[in-house]
Order: structure tokens, then sequence, then C-alpha cells
């Protein structure tokens, strides 16, 4: 008897755990289900077919042709003998503090690259005081340039107060750490990526930035544009050159999902720089972690626990992105690091994984399928399309290390315009960037009417 009491407790308890390991695994196969259902609607969401792209790229022509405004000429006809770069990353604690603080953190290592790299080898070479021309991402807000607050970036127009007050703090960073430099040009870095872009090659049309944000600048003839009131009458300017600030554009053929409103009603401008938002490195990352955090708290992705990081807004950057998403490992490693690394989460599986690669991949897709419709709506704005050679400008991280998202773009212009006039829209990587078109705009400046 008591031989049978004790199997049948044996067999009652086998029993038991088949019965929550079948419910278990009916969990999880609930929960994958989940997963799968979310990422369903966020790639049909987000999806940009070749009609949906033409009628962004048709919709930003007509507001192009809407509010035409006008820049300064950018050309100059003397050589440069020689050009040197370096890239400097500024640390996050200088681009939160105040204006001043990153102003002489941008004199120093300035100074930093004079010394190594001396201008000249003249007698009067120290002593000679030198043009400077300086490149923003973002214009910025008057308090900024006035009080050396934290700076806040908006829109401002040519020659302005807020304009002249940061050109005076940046010189007196200069000055305070002893360089014969003077600011003499400050531009949006899409028109000197144009401006650069045109010193090398004169067909270029058109430069386009993707990096932290995202911006065109185009060559347009002096009579398509009404609205400009010739300022020298003397010159012989027949071109001028058009600051889209693309990242401005709307229109409601736009594949905008729950996680782009939420982005756009939390962010510190929302119902502004909607194309933007959806283009740029600044928040190509953030998008991907919120479609994974909703996950995570919907359907477990990572565990019964939602990682505290994964809740914390722009956690994930866009270089980190580009790293999982172009991870061809066969269990996505770079994938499993990237996790531990930024959100902590250290028990991913290949499946798992694979979601967050197709998550990264709808994104990227997106973003550069719409900045190509953007670059073919300038190319008709122009009326090329069809009969003339045109060469585009690219500069940013997006498009210089981002590779499957620089595939996408190109992709996505060869789709827009077919076989018949494809060949007619050249897109090349920008020589030597924004910086390159300030120093060559400030070398046209004449320091006495500055």
């Amino acid at each position: 008897m008591r031989k049978e009491v004790v199997v049948a407790a044996a067999v009652t308890a086998v029993a038991v755990v088949a019965v929550l390991v079948r419910q278990y695994s009916r969990k999880k196969a609930r929960q994958w289900r989940q997963t799968q259902r979310i990422l369903r609607k966020f790639a049909r969401e987000s999806a940009t077919p070749v009609p949906r792209l033409w009628e962004v790229a048709n919709a930003m022509v007509s507001d192009m042709q809407a509010s035409l405004a006008s820049q300064e000429e950018t050309g100059r006809n003397e050589p440069i003998s020689d050009l040197l770069r370096k890239e400097i990353s500024i640390p996050p604690n200088v681009l939160i503090g105040t204006s001043q603080e990153l102003f002489d953190y941008i004199a120093a290592e300035l100074a930093k690259f004079v010394s190594e790299n001396p201008p000249d080898d003249t007698p009067d070479a120290s002593e000679r005081e030198r043009k400077l021309g300086f490149t923003v991402s973002y214009p910025v807000d008057q308090a900024a340039a006035t009080s050396g607050s934290a700076i806040k970036w908006k829109s401002f127009s040519a020659n302005d107060t807020v304009e002249k007050a940061l050109v005076n703090d940046i010189n007196r960073a200069l000055e305070e750490h002893g360089l014969k430099f003077r600011v003499f040009s400050l531009v949006d870095d899409t028109v000197g990526n144009l401006a650069g872009g045109r010193y090398y090659n004169n067909g270029i049309v058109a430069s386009v930035t993707l990096a932290m944000g995202s911006n065109a600048a185009y060559v347009e003839l002096e009579e398509a544009v009404p609205k400009w009131q010739r300022t020298i009458p003397s010159s012989n300017l027949s071109e001028l050159v058009i600051n889209t600030e693309w990242g401005n554009f709307n229109c409601s053929n736009l594949p905008i999902t729950e996680f782009d409103s939420s982005l756009d009603a939390e962010s510190s401008n929302p119902g502004s720089r909607i194309f933007e938002k959806l283009t740029s490195a600044m928040y190509l990352g953030e998008i991907v972690r919120r479609v994974l955090l909703k996950m995570a708290q919907e359907t477990a992705l990572f565990g019964d626990v939602v990682p505290p990081e994964l809740a914390t807004p722009y956690q994930l950057r866009s270089p980190d992105m580009a790293a999982m998403h172009q991870d061809t490992s066969e269990d996505r490693d770079v994938v499993g690091e990237k996790l531990k690394e930024i959100f902590g989460i250290t028990n991913s599986t290949p499946m798992v994984r694979e979601v967050v690669v197709e998550v990264c991949d709808i994104v990227a897709e997106r973003g550069a399928r719409l900045a190509g419709a953007g670059i073919v709506g300038i190319i008709e704005k122009l009326g090329r399309i069809e009969s003339r050679k045109s060469v585009v400008a690219v500069e940013g991280g997006l498009y210089e290390h981002y590779r499957v998202f620089r595939n996408y773009l190109h992709s996505s212009v060869w789709e827009l315009l077919g076989s018949d006039h494809s060949d007619n829209v050249v897109i090349e990587h920008s020589h030597g960037g924004s910086g390159a078109g300030a120093v060559f705009l400030a070398a046209c400046q004449n320091p006495k009417s500055s």
C-alpha cells in the first residue's frame, strides 16, 4: 500500500509539472505571436512603396515652390593648396553646458590642431589674422548666444542679431586661447556642404545632410525665385543657394506610426521637424528603442522584468543601431553584446536578436527611402530628371558609416526614376564636408564689410 501511494504521488507530481510546462509554453507562444503582430503592424505602417514616395516628393516640390528663400552666392575660384581634416567628438557634458563652455572647448581643440598642423612657414604666419569658417547643424536661440545659457537650437535668418552674437562669442573664445583667427562665415552645415562640393565639382546641384540633423540645399536660377530681392545691383549673380530646411517638411503622406507620434509629443519641439524625426541620426535609434520597449512591456521580449535602461529616452544611439543592424554573424553576436552594453540585457536568444535587427531594418529603410524621395523632389523641382545629369553631395554619419542605410537611399532613387532616368542622378559622398565649404565662404568675405 505504501509503495502504491508513493508511486501515485510521483505520478501526480509529474502530471503537475507537465501541466505547468504546457502552460508556460502556451504563454511564450502567445507572447511571441504578439511580438510578431507588433512587428508586422509597425512594418506595415512604416512602408514606403514607390507610389507613396512619389507623393512625398511631389508634396515637397509644392512646398518648395510656395516658400522659396534666398541665400548668398557660394562661388570661389582661387585654388586650395591643401586640406586637412580631423574629427573631434564633443563630450556630452560640454554639449549640455553653456554656449561659452562649448566655444571654449572648440577653441582649445582648434589650438591643438593648429599647433600640430602649422598654417605655413612664412615669417609672419604666426602674427597674421586668419579667416575662419564656422558651421552649425542647427541654428540657435538668441538666449544661448547672449547670456551664456545652454544652447537652444531653433531657426534664425541670415545676418540677424543671433548670428552676430554667436560670431562675437566664438571670436572671443578664439582670442582667449591665443588664436589669430576670426570667424568671417557662419553658415548652416548643409549650405557649407554645398559650397564645399561646388568648389570641387561645379556640376553639383544639391547637397544633403544626413547626420544628427537632416537638411538639403540646392542651386536655383535667380529667375525661378520670385521672392528674391537683389541686394547687390552690380553683381552678375545668376544662381542662388536655396536652403530648403526640409527637416521642417510635413505632409499627410508621411508614414507616421504610434512610436513617431509619441516621440514627437515628448520632444522639445512637438509638431515641428517631422521629416527630420523620420530621417536623422538623432531620432532613428530612439524610434527603435520605443518599439523594443513596447515589445518588452507587452510580450516580455527580454524577460518578465522590463530593463530600466530600455525605458530611458535616447539611450540607443544611431551608431549602435547601425552596428546591430549590420551584424552578419550567425547568432547575431554583436546584437547580443550591444543589448547587454546599452540596456543591461544578458539573456537574449538568437530569435530575440533577430527581432531587434528587423526593427532596425524597418526604421533605417523608411528613413533612407524618405531621404531618397526628398532628393528626387529637388531634382524634379529643377526640371532635370529627364534631360540632364545632376550630382548630389551627401554628408553625415548616416550616409558615410551606415552601409545599409546608404544602400536603401540609393535603391529608392533608382526605383523612383526607373531604368530610363536613374543614371541622370549621381549621389556621392561630399568632399571635405561642410567645414571645407565654410572655409571657402570665409575666404570670399571682405574683411572691411564685416
